[in-house]
């Protein structure tokens, strides 16, 4: 393989046919990106494509463009088959591939993957589709039953490569190309290029073409940025006091986990903000409809995944909000770049808890800047902040013209209760003063009303909460012992046995903590399997899944610190083998 210089070039001069440029000539797309002008020539002449990229390059559109050019619609058998890591990463590939084929007749894009329902799956299959994208696991399947013949196969795209290795399921992957036609081209895509990939790459390419890329790790000059130490205040209630105090217009909150955006949300709505989700698992026209409603104003808060939140581009978003901290120091780059687009400022906000102080800094030299500490408003700033909005707006009132009806009154309430102007004004604003929003813009409840105390606050993982603890102690003596046993973080004297969990090898700087799941040797469980389970259903990348030990009936797995008590009690009820994980912490 041989290293590429490919120069930026526009898309007419990229061989493309008419209707796929009418359609990027309508979504605003003019130059092609690095990627694009090294992989997409290179695939329409029949080549094999090696693309080391990073998410945010426009890989997507590199493949997804040439594959779409040489799709014979006529033919309803899939002739281009997309292998991603995740159900996220499916979803979104597959939009894309709609997006950039909606001026050709009759195209169809089928996402297979875990958790879908089968039958609908074999019923698109039997109809026809030309594209398919899917997770491994999910194909493999498809395969061994002989639901899904790929005989028609020209293209074959690995998206993510490295992570497909990090999650267990580039065994998988090799399985599925050896099934696939000899005479198929393939273009694998990875950030990285570890031993295994290369080696896959040298077994299923020919002669392939590489061209390699790197995201812009700098920052949008328009943009300010900000830390918050998580400290001393629940993460929700920061957030609410922020939304309250900052003079705000479109918001995007980004957490690590479906689960999360949906909490999150939902706590701000309780709060009276315009806040709504914007994740994987839901429905593709519900996301269109939210990312419609923040473009007109009507939502003015998205609580989003990195996933779900790529491709977004609103001119109103004014503030970038990282309620958690991204693993991957790119995805800060990429997540901030949703404000201070065409020439405006924006203003990005990261929530860090002290024991991530050391990502903070990793941030920080990836792109070749100090981000400042930010002071959370108190209480008293938020209402000061308040009372000058409500003044602002009695002056607006004062400068249009009083109307008679409205002169009239005041000359009757004068006459009659015998008081005069101040007194009439005083006691109108404090009527109307009841009914103002806490951060005058009719955006949420009063900012006062804070979240209860607890609620999202980073507490020390259960493994450090030692006996000695006083605090502790008390706050598990009030639960009482039937709630005790409910907690989501419970786990029985055997499990002091388990071990303590390790650091990542490539991320020393993540805190890891170990659960124990119910699911073990006995059950025929591989270690791909656990991980794939909880990469799809916590949304945890697989990087970010340390150390698996299976034992005879139950098996251990680290994760990162802080999982929250919704997403643990959804993967409780999570069932590999067909036996739910009921996992839980390993004290």
């Amino acid at each position: 393989m041989s290293a590429k210089d490919t120069p930026i070039s526009t898309f007419e001069s990229l061989s493309l046919p008419p209707y796929l440029l009418e359609t990027l000539k309508h979504l605003g797309y003019k130059n092609a990106t690095a990627i694009q002008s090294g992989t997409i020539p290179a695939l329409l002449e029949g080549s094999d494509v090696v693309g080391i990229a990073q998410t945010g390059t426009g890989k997507t559109a590199a493949f997804a463009l040439p594959t779409i050019a040489m799709v014979d619609v006529a033919l309803r058998k899939p002739q281009v088959l997309v292998l991603c890591p995740t159900r996220e990463l499916s979803m979104q590939v597959a939009e894309a591939f709609k997006t950039y084929a909606r001026g050709l007749n009759g195209f169809k894009v089928l996402t297979v993957c875990g958790g879908a329902d089968m039958r609908q799956q074999l019923r698109a299959l039997k109809d026809g589709v030309h594209v398919v994208v899917a997770t491994p696991g999910r194909l493999l399947d498809h395969l061994e039953r002989g639901t899904a013949d790929f005989s028609h196969t020209r293209t074959v795209v690995l998206d993510e490569a490295d992570e497909m290795l990090r999650m267990g399921f580039i065994d998988d992957v090799d399985t599925i190309l050896a099934k696939t036609p000899k005479q198929r081209r393939v273009a694998l895509f990875s950030a990285t290029m570890p031993p295994r990939i290369r080696e896959i790459a040298k077994r299923h390419l020919k002669n392939p073409v590489e061209v390699a890329v790197t995201a812009a790790s700098t920052t949008n000059e328009n943009i300010e940025q900000y830390y918050w130490l998580a400290k001393g205040a629940s993460k929700i209630e920061a957030l609410t006091r922020l939304l309250a105090f900052e003079d705000t217009e479109g918001v995007i909150v980004f957490t690590r986990t479906r689960e999360s955006t949906s909490a999150v949300s939902e706590l701000l709505r309780q709060r009276g903000f315009k806040a709504a989700a914007l994740n994987g698992d839901m429905d593709q026209k519900v996301r269109v409809r939210t990312v419609e409603q923040l473009k007109s104003g009507s939502l003015d808060i998205v609580v989003a995944t990195d996933v779900a939140a790529r491709g977004l581009d609103v001119e109103r978003i004014t503030h970038v909000i990282n309620f958690d901290i991204p693993f991957d120091e790119e995805a800060y780059v990429h997540r901030i770049g949703r404000t201070g687009r065409a020439g405006r400022t924006g203003k990005a906000i990261l929530f860090v808890a002290p024991r991530e102080r050391r990502m903070l800094k990793n941030i920080e030299r990836l792109t070749k800047q100090e981000i400042p500490p930010f002071k959370l408003p108190s209480h008293f700033e938020i209402d000061r902040k308040r009372q000058q909005a409500f003044a602002d707006s009695v002056r607006e009132a004062i400068a249009q013209p009083a109307t008679p009806l409205m002169e009239k009154l005041v000359d009757e309430l004068c006459s009659s209760e015998n008081c005069g102007h101040r007194d009439i004004a005083i006691a109108a604003l404090s009527m109307l003063s009841g009914t103002v929003p806490a951060e005058g813009h009719g955006k949420g409840a009063d900012a006062s009303d804070a979240a209860p105390k607890g609620q999202w606050e980073d507490e020390p993982p259960a493994h450090k909460r030692g006996r000695s603890d006083s605090r502790n102690d008390k706050r598990r003596d009030s639960a009482g012992s039937s709630d005790a046993k409910k907690t989501a973080g419970d786990s029985t004297p055997s499990d002091r046995n388990l071990g303590r969990a390790r650091p990542l090898k490539d991320h020393p700087e993540v805190a890891m903590e170990r659960f124990r799941i119910d699911v073990g040797k006995k059950h025929g469980v591989q270690a791909r399997e656990i991980v794939g389970a909880i990469a799809n259903e916590a949304g945890i990348e697989g990087q970010f899944i340390g150390a698996i030990n299976i034992l005879e009936d139950c098996s251990t797995v680290d994760l990162p610190e802080g999982m929250p008590k919704a997403i643990l009690k959804h993967l409780k009820k999570t069932r590999v083998k067909g036996v739910s994980l009921g996992m839980a912490r390993v004290l």
